[in-house]
């Protein structure tokens, strides 16, 4: 029983995991208009804290060209 629990466990926590492991640019782009406004990067707060410095012409979004430069 301790093993299927431990199994349990570690299932729960990869997948828990795995969701917040990293967003990437489609997942960002709720409205699929190939660009992350501030708005859509706010559920992530690594991207928000780096949005101006990656918003390189200074549009107010994300293309994806300037998203794969996120630390």
């Amino acid at each position: 029983m301790k093993t299927v629990n431990k199994a349990l466990a570690l299932i729960a926590l990869a997948s828990s995991s795995a969701a917040f492991a990293g967003t990437d640019f489609d997942t960002l782009d709720v409205d699929g208009d190939g660009v992350i406004s501030q708005s859509e990067a706010s559920v992530d707060a690594n991207i928000m804290t780096q949005f101006k410095t990656l918003d390189v012409d200074g549009d107010g979004v994300l293309t994806e060209a300037e998203f794969s430069e996120a630390e």
